[in-house]
């Protein structure tokens, strides 16, 4: 890469549901105090991504207060009888400031002409501006988000003097396997856990590979874009398919 591809963005919404797997089992949802990397990389894949290349989200600045709110909840139930009663553990009010940038997939060498930053950093700017290409949600489809340009660090955080303040151990993401970065992860689905620190209100996230703690899921093979599964226009914008 010959630049560094960076994007800054603010997400906003007026609630977030970034859950701790633990509070699965129960049927009930609670979220953690603060977005997840892989929740914040959906984020940054609904407004602008392509199989070329791999979102890495760097930062993230806490600008609210951390508040949640309980709500009860009825999922359905698919395979018939009365829905139950849970209750979810949301936040509120959140707002995000945000800095990623991208990197090619080297998993995907048939993409190769493909490989143009000027192209993919300025359509990801204007995607940015424009609030993205896909709906936004933080965390959970029923909490709608909301996108815009910024400066990451313009602007007073809620949490801009507290120098330090520890979240112990969470959830980080998923690697797929057409995201794998080593043997042990090729044809894989590997979740990756950590231990966040926010300091003077922003959290620096570790990359997927730097995380402490990896575990293999199951086996999973790589999704193919070619001209013979018809999957991807794409390729005809480098006169691979005609």
């Amino acid at each position: 890469m010959q630049h560094p591809n960076i994007v800054e963005f603010q997400v906003t919404g007026d609630y977030g549901l970034f859950t701790d797997p633990m509070t699965k089992v129960g049927g009930e949802k609670c979220t953690y105090q603060v977005p997840t990397y892989e929740a914040l990389k959906g984020v940054l894949s609904s407004i602008y991504w392509k199989p070329t290349l791999i979102w890495f989200i760097d930062k993230v600045r806490i600008m609210n207060p951390i508040q949640t709110e309980v709500k009860g909840i009825r999922p359905i139930k698919y395979n018939g009888g009365n829905n139950d009663l849970a209750y979810y553990t949301y936040l509120k009010n959140c707002r995000y400031q945000v800095q990623a940038h991208f990197e090619w997939n080297m998993n995907r060498p048939e993409l190769e002409q493909d490989r143009n930053e000027n192209k993919h950093h300025n359509i990801a700017k204007r995607m940015i501006k424009k609030g993205g290409r896909r709906d936004i949600f933080l965390g959970a489809r029923e909490c709608q988000g909301y996108v815009e340009p910024c400066i990451f660090g313009e602007d007073e955080g809620h949490y801009d003097n507290i120098s330090e303040l520890s979240f112990g151990l969470m959830y980080h993401g998923i690697t797929y396997p057409d995201e794998a970065y080593n043997d042990e992860t090729q044809c894989k689905l590997t979740v990756n856990l950590w231990k966040p620190k926010m300091e003077n209100g922003i959290i620096t996230f570790l990359r997927p590979e730097e995380c402490p703690y990896h575990k293999t899921l199951h086996d999973m093979q790589m999704k193919v874009f070619d001209a013979a599964e018809n999957n991807f226009s794409g390729l005809k914008e480098f006169g691979e398919v005609y």
